[in-house]
């Protein structure tokens, strides 16, 4: 049974950094694509970022310099580091996993693995 648990999610200022963590169980997840994706009040789930490996990463363009994805093999984890936030960075953020990286990494539907998010708010 996969499992992802994020966390990390709190209120910050406007400007301020946050990190995020998603603790991954139940699977060998080395070769996995592991993705952030969130989910605004109103809107769809967006796609934020995915690592495949440790060396190959994909952004969307709205957080593309200020987001950084991350993973750690031995403790199964992967990190999003947010800095420079911004309000409308407000959003329920969520881990996602896949056995390979799809062709279109940035769809929630390609997606079968999901956690239960953690709420990030970013005050103005």
């Amino acid at each position: 049974q996969v499992q992802l648990v994020e966390s990390g999610g709190k209120l910050v200022q406007a400007g301020g950094s946050l990190r995020l963590s998603c603790a991954a169980s139940g699977r060998t997840f080395s070769n996995y694509a592991m993705g952030w994706f969130r989910q605004a009040p109103g809107k769809e789930r967006a796609f934020v970022a995915v690592i495949i490996r440790s060396d190959t990463t994909y952004y969307a363009d709205s957080v593309k310099g200020r987001f950084t994805i991350s993973r750690d093999y031995a403790e199964n984890t992967v990190y999003l580091q947010m800095n420079s936030l911004k309000p409308e960075d407000t959003a329920v953020y969520y881990c996602a996993a896949r056995n390979y990286l799809p062709s279109a990494y940035d769809k929630k539907d390609n997606y079968p693995y999901w956690g239960q998010g953690t709420q990030v708010t970013v005050s103005s």
